[in-house]
């Protein structure tokens, strides 16, 4: 696990209420380049909240959030995006209509828009195929550009929903239940994928497979009602007293 000074991705005393009830009750958190950080806890726990504030499609009700040295807990979703933050979303956003290709092509293209070739067709994009080309072969995905997305399994369009938000150049990636859904051999491919992009990411990752969280991560955040009652390396997060009685059971 790699070791930095400071953490690219920070947020402190996140708080979250809706009409009183508190989602989110002063969590902090921290991701590092070339570590996986893991967020467990129960459904209705505020993991899906949390990220939500940390990608800027929810403002905090208090707290801090920094991105790269900078204060960005007042910064949009598409700012947040265009400085480096990337997310995947619970349930897939991927384009069914469109090709494997075109869906990584359109992501590249957002993420860097040039509306002044007007002269130029945007399937004609040099750059935006390139991008698009490199990040469906770091996805697992080389040769499948020209399949309509739609026709993808369900763990192979995970892996290009992946892909898409690599082709927007995130330095940070906040993945909502990648797993969810997969069977054994998917799982064990997005493991793969995930190991191959924790060198050059900060990788925050939302899970219930307890088994694959104790694989891949290499610290784990436990929530529970909003807060956060353990934080550690796993080899001490699956002996915390706290953390057996409220999530992971004897089993862990």
């Amino acid at each position: 696990m790699a070791e930095v000074a400071s953490p690219l991705l920070r947020a402190q005393g996140l708080g979250k209420r809706f009409r009183g009830l508190a989602a989110v009750d002063d969590v902090s958190i921290d991701l590092h380049v070339g570590e996986i950080h893991a967020v467990i806890g129960t459904n209705g726990a505020g993991k899906s909240t949390l990220v939500n504030m940390l990608s800027g499609e929810l403002a905090p009700s208090t707290g801090e959030v920094r991105f790269a040295d900078h204060d960005v807990t007042r910064w949009s979703q598409p700012r947040r995006a265009r400085a480096g933050l990337g997310r995947s979303y619970q349930r897939t956003t991927i384009f069914g209509e469109f090709s494997v290709l075109e869906n990584c092509r359109l992501a590249a293209q957002a993420s860097e828009p040039r509306p002044w070739l007007v002269w130029e067709r945007a399937a004609h994009d040099a750059r935006g195929l390139a991008v698009a080309e490199r990040v469906l072969d770091a996805a697992g995905l080389a040769g499948e550009g020209g399949r309509i997305a739609a026709t993808l399994s369900h763990g192979a369009k995970r892996q290009l929903e992946i892909a898409m938000c690599l082709a927007t150049a995130p330095r940070a990636l906040l993945l909502d239940e990648p797993l969810a859904g997969m069977g054994a051999e998917e799982t064990g491919r997005m493991l793969a994928l995930l190991a191959s992009l924790r060198p050059t990411h900060a990788i925050l990752l939302v899970e219930h497979d307890m088994d694959a969280v104790f694989k891949v991560a290499d610290r784990i955040t436990v929530m529970v009602n909003g807060r956060v009652i353990a934080s550690d390396v796993p080899e001490r997060i699956r002996i915390d007293p706290a953390v057996q009685l409220a999530y992971l059971g004897d089993g862990h």
